[in-house]
């Protein structure tokens, strides 16, 4: 797994976020960023809690930035930009209505296991 993306999957964990997977989409041309890492929170407070938590934590482990966040004024689906990889932060029910994992069918999907 990339460095970046383990890094960002380390700092979900750590925020206690839910049902992770990491869509790899570097063999699609297609594809606008290389990775999708997908999970939800339980909560707006627990999805805003989530993103910061992200920020902080990759920035203190890897000292990258983000390059933008979007979705923090109603905290249903928060994404979280580091150029080639996108976070979505997602409440469950709005998860489960746009079904990132099934929309990109043709890539790698790995589930992470909750630690």
């Amino acid at each position: 797994m990339d460095k970046l993306v383990a890094t960002i999957v380390d700092g979900l964990q750590e925020s206690k976020a839910k049902d992770i997977r990491v869509i790899d989409m570097s063999g699609l041309e297609e594809a606008a960023f290389m990775y999708f890492v997908v999970c939800e929170g339980t909560s707006s407070t627990h999805v805003a809690g989530i993103a910061d938590g992200l920020t902080d934590y990759v920035f203190a482990h890897t000292g990258e930035r983000t390059l933008g966040t979007i979705g923090m004024n109603n905290r249903v689906w928060v994404a979280v930009d580091y150029g080639y990889v996108l976070v979505h932060i997602f409440q469950k029910e709005t998860r489960d209505f746009y079904r990132l994992e099934e929309l990109w069918e043709d890539a790698d999907v790995q589930a992470i296991v909750e630690s």
